[in-house]
């Protein structure tokens, strides 16, 4: 009996000890490292664009937030880890980049016809990571995709939450809300049979409650903002022309649908008409605006909505089709050469009157990775440095709704910057030659 009671007691033992180490390892694999401490000297810091840049001063981030803004170089210690620290005491910091106008998972050339033919989505998905790549490295840091067939948008995105992937940070609408043959329809000009009658699932959508039935597809499909195309567009195959093709109770329907689901929306619109229906009907911003008047400066100014100018889009389709390697259409050169050119003076002339702007490029339309050459034009149609700069920061963070998260260098917020030796507030020129890009506290590797 004894013997039995020894053993057992020895099973139990072991058992325990079993069970203790298996405890201590779980406690070990579940307990999260301690955040590195990360310390930014910067010898001038732009923390809200707007506002004039502080001094000399120190940015203190933990994990991937900052927590502190201090004048001076000041060192912290961190009880429970690692400290980094950053001298940039020579250089200007200013916050990351957001891009409200992109398309990822595309770049124009003359072979995109064909592309459309042969390429599948994981095609478009492997794309997508080199034009994350070159937009982060250009020091945008937030984009807000605007449109993208499939779903490689949404593994990017996710992807680079994760970790997987070099890239910024992505605000996706996934498919745009386009009447059938308007300029979101993606089967034009391809003879009928080649690609499936696209439905809401695809955007495509006419009358109120197939508008309604898109919106709530996408956001199923995972949108984090709606696009919708108020009036014909500049690269559809077609010569349907630049105006308004929604109707307004359409237009109505996309709004209060997206709005009621917590998702903001953005109005592809050239022609006038659009513009101001969709200004109307509640929109959150307007992508190009390229023919406004008194009226939709009236209507942006009584509603809050915000210009997204895409100057780069235009200049970019009017060089092509001014070129003698045009690769455009008859009817797609003669939209070109319409639409392109009146572009950057409406956004001089909306500035002025004191519609507020956000920052976009209509990248994949132009290369991806030139995204700040946007700001060179913006500076031409007459904005300040400054200005520019919190369109690209402080406004477009407001209009991707991300204002708690990203748009300045305060305590709470990402830690999205740039760093430069030469200050893009005295030449804008230089914001296209970052010396380093951080994203959540940490390098981006270029």
């Amino acid at each position: 009996m004894s013997r039995l009671l020894s053993l057992g007691a020895a099973i139990l033992g072991l058992c325990t000890l079993a069970l203790s180490a298996a405890t201590a390892l779980a406690q070990e694999q579940t307990d999260p490292p301690a955040p590195m401490m990360t310390i930014i000297h910067c010898g001038a810091l732009l923390d809200v664009p707007g506002n004039p840049p502080r001094g000399p001063s120190t940015m203190t981030i933990l994990g991937d937030r900052i927590v502190s803004v201090e004048d001076g170089f000041v060192e912290h210690e961190n009880p429970d880890g690692g400290v980094v620290t950053y001298n940039f005491n020579d250089a200007m910091i200013i916050p990351g980049l957001i891009d409200c106008h992109t398309h990822l998972t595309h770049e124009m050339k003359a072979g995109s016809r064909l592309e459309r033919m042969i390429g599948e989505d994981a095609d478009a998905a492997i794309h997508a990571v080199t034009y994350a790549r070159r937009t982060i490295n250009a020091g945008f840091t937030t984009v807000r995709n605007v449109g993208s067939g499939g779903h490689a948008i949404f593994a990017l995105r996710d992807g680079i939450n994760r970790g997987d992937i070099v890239g910024p940070r992505i605000l996706a609408a996934g498919y745009a809300i386009t009447p059938t043959g308007g300029h979101g329809d993606g089967t034009h000009g391809f003879a009928e049979g080649i690609f499936e009658i696209p439905g809401a699932y695809q955007g495509v959508a006419d009358g109120v409650d197939e508008c309604r039935k898109a919106v709530r597809a996408q956001v199923k499909r995972g949108a984090d903002c709606i696009k919708l195309t108020a009036t014909g567009g500049v690269l559809s195959l077609t010569n349907a022309g630049t105006n308004q093709q929604f109707f307004d109770d359409e237009l109505e329907a996309i709004v209060e649908t997206a709005h009621l689901l917590g998702r903001k929306v953005a109005a592809h619109a050239h022609g006038t008409d659009g513009i101001n229906a969709a200004l109307r009907a509640g929109v959150d911003s307007i992508e190009h605006g390229s023919f406004l008047d008194d009226e939709s400066i009236s209507l942006f100014k009584r509603t809050g909505a915000f210009l997204v100018p895409t100057v780069l889009a235009g200049v970019t389709v009017t060089e092509i089709a001014s070129s003698e390697n045009n690769y455009f259409t008859p009817e797609v050169t003669a939209k070109a050469l319409a639409v392109g050119p009146v572009m950057q003076a409406n956004l001089g002339r909306a500035y002025r009157e004191g519609v507020r702007i956000a920052f976009g490029t209509d990248s994949g339309v132009s290369r991806h990775g030139d995204n700040a050459r946007e700001f060179l034009l913006m500076v031409e149609a007459g904005m300040t440095p400054a200005d520019a700069i919190k369109a690209a920061t402080v406004n477009a963070a407001e209009l991707c709704d991300q204002s708690e998260n990203i748009g300045t260098l305060e305590p709470g917020k990402y830690a999205d910057f740039l760093v430069f030796y030469d200050s893009p507030l005295e030449d804008i020129a230089a914001i296209r030659r970052p010396h380093q890009i951080f994203k959540g506290g940490v390098p981006v590797s270029r």
